[in-house]
């Protein structure tokens, strides 16, 4: 029997679920001080981009400028940072942040900044439907 894929539990506990993609599964950081979305590959036993196969690198590219698209509209934020470090969490993903000067981090990176902060229940339900009916818009 092939493997299945399996979200990572830590990325399960730290985000929460917006869609599901033709390649990915995209996700909320569960930080409301940065909008911040993560892509995982549905794909079982990814670790490094070059573990996906080709057609899927070019859709996992698609899907990025997507969410990234859908995130600036929401956040209107002045730059996004995109990374796939897996340091932590070895399941291949893909992190896309929206930036500003005076966010909690700026200019230095999100990671290991201060501590968390969860969306309230109603705050996160809203951002991802609005992310959510922002996907289903031609990007710009």
């Amino acid at each position: 029997m092939p493997a299945r894929f399996r979200l990572d539990a830590r990325l399960a506990a730290d985000t929460l679920p917006v869609t599901v993609l033709p390649l990915c599964a995209l996700r909320l950081m569960d930080d409301a001080r940065f909008p911040w979305l993560v892509l995982v590959p549905r794909r079982p036993g990814l670790v490094e981009l070059s573990d996906l196969a080709v057609a899927d690198r070019v859709r996992l590219m698609e899907e990025l400028v997507r969410a990234g698209a859908a995130l600036r509209a929401q956040a209107a934020e002045a730059k996004l940072n995109v990374g796939a470090l897996g340091n932590v969490v070895r399941q291949l993903h893909v992190h896309v942040v929206a930036r500003h000067p005076g966010d909690a981090a700026w200019p230095g990176p999100v990671w290991g900044h201060g501590t968390r902060r969860p969306y309230a229940p109603e705050a996160a339900h809203a951002l991802c439907a609005s992310l959510r009916a922002r996907l289903r818009q031609p990007v710009p």
